[in-house]
């Protein structure tokens, strides 16, 4: 039986219909740029997270950059950021004026903790990415008690928990991609700022709109990095699914552990009073290199993301790792994603959990 390793389609199919009728509705009423549907996607995902204000922009990598300059990061500033996560959230950061200072992360979570932070400070550390990778939270308010604001990239863990609270909810500020692929995905590209500090969602609104407040007056060098209207207006169809569908990944989590997958590899950890609504579903091997090859020749989807981290990419080497990354070093080399997705069934489950035991035979 092939298990493709995201299933964004099945969940999607009992919606068509009123997804075809508010994107008519979108059309009909010919407003496609800060309109009502922007609005109102913005107070409802906003308070979704938990928090006062929302602020939709073109994608999850100009929420990065418009949030941390928000936050007044700018030019000669560090901001410390793990380098085993997917490249925007680094890239996010030279476009402030700032320089990204690596840091580590605890290889069984993927998360970066106060001590990875600590140890990766500098005398200039304006602030710190933290990035809920794959899904899993990371600890912010305890990286906040470092003294040292923080931005929360929540991109992978919409309708996540830690403490019973959203992921989003967290730091001075988090950010979040709609892409389609993600917990909560549209039908092309959109993101969002969420904050409950006024100040902050002001600047991100003036940001993201070419630094105007009133289309006349040009007070900063701002961004054009809007959700339109036609993506809020999907998007709103699907949000009252989200925790739903958060619950079925969280399902399909449960359907691999009672198939025995920690037999044969290490399944995900997540961090201390965390409820992950898992994103991707990413185990870890000392062989995992060979084992994905193995799962695709049987039909079994697999993935892996960060062979090489951040920090070796071609366009970072300039900018320097804190401190040591001996845990960015092993997660790189020891991960690999395996299918996930909110109607991942346990027979899915026991087929991919029996062609990874056939491979490591």
């Amino acid at each position: 039986m092939p298990v493709p390793l995201f299933d964004t389609d099945t969940p999607l199919e009992p919606l068509r219909a009123r997804l075809n009728e508010r994107a008519a509705t979108v059309l009909d009423a010919g407003r496609y740029i800060l309109g009502p549907e922007v609005e109102a996607f913005e107070r409802e995902f906003a308070d979704y997270v938990g928090l006062a204000h929302g602020v939709g922009v073109a994608n999850g990598t100009d929420a990065i950059t418009i949030a941390l300059r928000a936050m007044g990061v700018g030019e000669g500033d560090d901001v410390v950021v793990p380098s085993f996560t997917f490249y925007a959230s680094v890239e996010a950061i030279p476009p402030t004026g700032a320089r990204p200072v690596f840091c580590d992360v605890d290889p069984d979570t993927f998360c970066i903790t106060p001590d990875t932070v600590r140890a990766a400070l500098t005398p200039k550390t304006k602030a710190v990415v933290a990035v809920d990778l794959f899904g899993n939270v990371a600890p912010t308010a305890d990286i906040e008690a470092l003294g040292v604001p923080v931005l929360e990239d929540a991109a992978q863990a919409a309708g996540s928990t830690l403490g019973g609270a959203r992921a989003g909810s967290f730091g001075t500020a988090a950010t979040f991609s709609f892409f389609p692929s993600k917990n909560l995905g549209g039908f092309g590209d959109g993101g969002m700022v969420v904050t409950d500090d006024a100040g902050v969602a002001e600047r991100a609104r003036m940001l993201r709109f070419h630094g105007s407040t009133d289309k006349v007056t040009y007070t900063e060098v701002g961004y054009n990095s809007r959700l339109d209207e036609l993506q809020a207006g999907l998007l709103r169809v699907l949000l009252p699914e989200l925790d739903g569908w958060c619950d079925g990944r969280r399902t399909a989590a449960r359907h691999y552990e009672e198939a025995g997958l920690g037999e044969f590899v290490q399944r995900p950890r997540a961090v201390e009073d965390a409820d992950p609504a898992w994103h991707l579903y990413v185990i870890r091997h000392p062989n995992a290199e060979p084992l994905g090859p193995a799962l695709d020749r049987v039909g079994i989807g697999s993935r892996a993301y960060y062979r090489t981290p951040v920090h070796r990419q071609p366009a970072m080497r300039r900018f320097p790792a804190g401190a040591p990354l001996p845990g960015t070093d092993e997660a790189a080399a020891t991960h690999l994603a395996i299918p996930m997705s909110p109607v991942l069934g346990r027979t899915q489950a026991i087929e991919v959990v029996s062609a990874i035991k056939s491979a490591r035979a």
